[in-house]
């Protein structure tokens, strides 16, 4: 069985948020890649669902980390296809 594209599973929870993380560190990693931890997960949510609640920073952070993430595997000497990446970077096979 193959494991879904860490570049496309959408990022709605905290269990999305994990297996994203775990599954694109491991990319990287794979690569040889050293890149900055994804952000940390917020720890001052009051629960209220306020407007611009800290768990919509985190996921807008943690979207621009993965898109950041995979620009380097995707340029990283075309090693990038092999990983999955180049599918989120919009090329083609």
């Amino acid at each position: 069985m193959t494991q879904p594209d860490p570049f496309r599973l959408p990022l709605r929870h905290i269990d999305d948020a994990n297996r994203v993380m775990d599954a694109v560190q491991a990319l990287l990693t794979h690569a040889g890649i050293v890149f900055r931890p994804a952000p940390p997960f917020p720890t001052s949510c009051c629960g209220r669902g306020c407007n611009g609640c800290v768990w919509e920073g985190f996921f807008s952070a943690l979207h621009y980390w993965r898109e950041q993430a995979a620009g380097l595997l995707v340029g990283a000497d075309d090693r990038g296809r092999s990983f999955g990446a180049d599918t989120y970077a919009g090329e083609q096979d």
